[in-house]
């Protein structure tokens, strides 16, 4: 009589915290915001710019408002939108797909808004009149943003959580 072989089923589930929860809630809550926010930014401020009389008004030198940084910014910063709202959209494809590309995105999307948004702040105070308009409020985003950074990219090399989770 043969002895009864039993057969072993291999798990292949990562050990520890997994899933989209934890931590990762926030970045969800985030991503969402900040694809509402950049279509609320186009919409309401970067395509009316390039539409209406507002261009002529900045990029004609009879205006009084002229300065030739205007329209390089204005559209440095319509093109940036745009382009992080799609990068936006895809990064959250990528955090239902669990995809391994993720955490990378992620990283991205921190230090790409963070760049970004010192090198608006150092264009815009090239042009005397947004100068005198800069109350400090883009000083207290940039640092905002650095602090973001200081906590989720770590985070995002780090985590069990995120490291068990992205692994397509």
């Amino acid at each position: 009589m043969e002895p009864h072989i039993q057969e072993q089923k291999t798990d292949y589930r990562p050990l520890g915290v997994s899933g989209l929860g934890g931590w990762l809630i926030l970045i969800q809550i985030g991503l969402f915001l900040t694809v509402i926010l950049l279509a609320v930014q186009l919409v309401q401020y970067c395509l009316p710019t390039l539409t209406t009389e507002t261009w002529e008004l900045l990029t004609s030198k009879q205006s009084e408002y002229y300065h030739p940084l205007w329209g390089p910014i204005v559209i440095f910063e319509t093109v940036y939108n745009a382009l992080f709202l799609m990068f936006s959209i895809y990064t959250i494809i990528a955090f239902y797909s669990k995809k391994s590309i993720f955490p990378r995105l992620m990283i991205m999307f921190y230090s790409v808004s963070l760049a970004v948004g010192i090198i608006d702040y150092l264009l815009l105070l090239q042009i005397p009149m947004a100068r005198e308009l800069e109350d400090g409020s883009s000083l207290r985003d940039i640092g905002k943003s650095v602090i973001t950074c200081a906590i989720w990219i770590p985070y995002f090399i780090k985590s069990e959580r995120v490291h068990n989770t992205f692994v397509r």
